[in-house]
Formats: C-alpha cells, sequence, structure tokens
C-alpha cells in the first residue's frame, strides 16, 4: 500500500515537471521572432502600442522642442501645406530687392542721415499667427491697394518710431540703445510714422510698376493689432521683414504684409521667369507669334438673314420647299468670325462670283464694339 502511495506521488511530480517545462517553451517561442514561413503564411505580428512621447511627436507637439517654434512636424505640416510658399513666386523677391534700392535713396532724403536697408527675410505665415507674434508696442498702418482692391499691413516697431524720432527733431546723438517705453505713442509720433509709411507705400508702387501698375494709398493707423484684421484669420500671407539701420547704432525692424488675396489678381505674372528689369518680355518670341497669328487660316460667314421657325416647319420640309426670308436683295449682310461679328457689308457680284461691298474696317468694327 505504502508503495502505490510513493508511485502516486512520483507521478504527481513528473506531471508537473512536464507541465513547467511545456510553459517555458511557450514563453521563449513568444518572445522569438516568428519564422520567415509562418509570416508568409499570414500569421500575424503582435501589435505595437505608441507610448506619449512618440504620440506628441506624430502630432506635432513635441514639448522637447522648446526652440523650435516653426511648428514643421505631423500635423502642423499636412496643414502649412495650404499656404503658397514665396518660393512658388520668384518675381516676388526681385520686387523687393527693386524697393530696397529705392528705400534706401528715399529715406537718406527723408531723414537727411545715412540710412541701410537689408532684405531680413521672405516668409509665408497665416494671418492670425502674424498679429500674434507682433512685439507691442508697434504701429500697424493698413493701407489699400487701389487697383487690386484690397488690403496690405506695414508695421514699425518701437525702436524704429524712437530713432525716426530722435533724428527728424534733432534729439541728441548717443551710443547708449533707444528707450522702448510702454506708454502710448503721441500724436506727433503717429504723425511722422505717417509721413514715413507714406515714403515707403510710394516706392513700393515704383517697385510693382514694371510688373503691374498700382497704387498704395494709406487707410488707417493702429496701435492694436486686433484692429488690423483685414482678412480671415486662418489665410495665408507674404511676410517680408527689413532691418533699417540708420547713423549712431539707431534704427528697427519694418515689416510689411500682404495676404496672398491681395496678390491673387497679379499671382499668373508673379509667377513668371524673367531677366533684367523687363519682367518676362520676350520682345524675339512676340514678334515670332504675332507674325504666325497673322497668317492663320480663319473662316469667314457672311450671313445674309436669319429666321426663326417651329421644329414643325423644320420637320414638313422637302427637296423643292421654298423658306421666305424676312428681307430684300438691298439689306445689309452680317460677316461673323468665330460666331462674332466682325463687319457689315451690301452684297453684290463681281464677274462669276459673289462679293460682299463692306461698309466699315474690321479695326473700327472692332473698336466700337469695345467702346
Amino acid at each position: 500500500m505504502a508503495d502505490a502511495d510513493e508511485n502516486k506521488v512520483d507521478d504527481e511530480d513528473a506531471a508537473a515537471q512536464w507541465a513547467s517545462m511545456l510553459e517555458l517553451e511557450e514563453k521563449q517561442a513568444g518572445d522569438a521572432p516568428p519564422p520567415e514561413g509562418d509570416v508568409a503564411a499570414g500569421a500575424e505580428e503582435p501589435m505595437r502600442v505608441l507610448n506619449q512621447d512618440e504620440i506628441d511627436s506624430l502630432l506635432g507637439f513635441d514639448i522637447k522642442k522648446d526652440g523650435d517654434t516653426g511648428r514643421t512636424d505631423g500635423i502642423f505640416a499636412i496643414l502649412d501645406k495650404s499656404m503658397t510658399a514665396y518660393e512658388k513666386l520668384p518675381m516676388m523677391e526681385v520686387v523687393f530687392d527693386r524697393l530696397v534700392r529705392q528705400l534706401s535713396t528715399s529715406l537718406r532724403n527723408f531723414t537727411s542721415e545715412n540710412v541701410d536697408i537689408n532684405l531680413e527675410s521672405m516668409s509665408s505665415i497665416r494671418f492670425d499667427d502674424y498679429l500674434n507674434s507682433i512685439p507691442l508696442p508697434a504701429l500697424l498702418v493698413v493701407f489699400r491697394a487701389v487697383e487690386w482692391e484690397n488690403f496690405g499691413i506695414v508695421t514699425v516697431d518701437s525702436s524704429h518710431i524712437y530713432s525716426m524720432v530722435d533724428i527728424l527733431l534733432g534729439g541728441r546723438k548717443s551710443d547708449r540703445p533707444v528707450r522702448i517705453e510702454g506708454r502710448p505713442y503721441t500724436t506727433i509720433e503717429q504723425d511722422i510714422v505717417k509721413r514715413m509709411v507714406d515714403v515707403v507705400l510710394a516706392d513700393m508702387s515704383a517697385a510693382f510698376e514694371p510688373l503691374s501698375p498700382v497704387t498704395f494709398h494709406f487707410e488707417r493707423l493702429e496701435s492694436n493689432p486686433r484692429f488690423a484684421t483685414i482678412t480671415r484669420p486662418g489665410n495665408p500671407a507674404l511676410l517680408v521683414k527689413f532691418r533699417v539701420d540708420m547713423a549712431d547704432d539707431r534704427g528697427g525692424m519694418l515689416e510689411i504684409l500682404l495676404p496672398h488675396t491681395t496678390l491673387e489678381p497679379v499671382r499668373d505674372l508673379l509667377l513668371q521667369m524673367f531677366m533684367g528689369e523687363n519682367f518676362g518680355k520676350d520682345t524675339v518670341w512676340e514678334k515670332y507669334l504675332g507674325k504666325e497669328l497673322r497668317g492663320t487660316n480663319i473662316e469667314i460667314e457672311a450671313i445674309f438673314n436669319e429666321k426663326i421657325v417651329t421644329l414643325k416647319d423644320i420637320m414638313s420640309l422637302k427637296v423643292g420647299s421654298t423658306m421666305l426670308l424676312d428681307c430684300t436683295p438691298d439689306d445689309d449682310i452680317t460677316l461673323r468670325c468665330g460666331g462674332i461679328p466682325v463687319t457689315t457689308g451690301t452684297l453684290g457680284r463681281v464677274k462669276d462670283n459673289i462679293a460682299v461691298s463692306l461698309h466699315d474696317s474690321v479695326k473700327q468694327k472692332a473698336r466700337d464694339v469695345q467702346l
């Protein structure tokens, strides 16, 4: 009896050891990568769960990148694709380079001091992001593009404003930096800024003149960015920053913001490539194209008369049927090209051919249609 009990205990111990060995083998098989044969047969790999840092990086909310304020990762990179980068408008760089040259001369005459202007940067930005990034206090000038029927903004920072006031009102020359005060701007300071921006707008009109004639007019002056809203907050805009340096370490920043809706009327012109000051005009190609157009064959129709009839009358027409027109042989005939009337004339005959004697020239007729 005792031997039977001992055999029973040995069997239970062996079964327990055998079960533990099977569990260990299954665990090792689960940790090991699946063989290629199993993957090819359609075996599913275990799903990997992203942690919070990986999710933030994917969505563009990586708080570790404190110095990176451009937000060009994750979902922000996808959203920013809707903005038109200024690199796609190659003419803008040349227009503002021209503005830098003209504005340097104009501000020298305006201040009677040496003025150096540098184009700092050109970038695309959302309008609401720009309003939130303006360092206050500052003055914002809203101007109107008359021919384009839209608006833009010129921003002058406080350092530039106080430097201009010191120079124009005879401030003492010193090496210490200009003190930036948090008080509201006086009427005299606002008037000086208005006169300076008028010079900037006049030069900017001249810079766009070879491309497209446009007149920029002063609209209003604002100190609160929220009162200078000229487009929807999410609309993209072109931001151009200028660094203005004057004598005795004076100067500041001058920024011009043009929404893409403002540039839309001349967007096709801004897209073209060019050499020199002709802004893309190729006289050789223009002459060749004009010569080829004048040699193109076109079809001219001489319309004697037109009459409106019913579908029943059309269906009843047979060989030998006669259709009466409400006109006489002396009535005028209309000449059409591509469905457009170009001139009129009188029906006649030259030898064995039917001819039309024109009353007006085609150029005169086209001029009358345009008027």
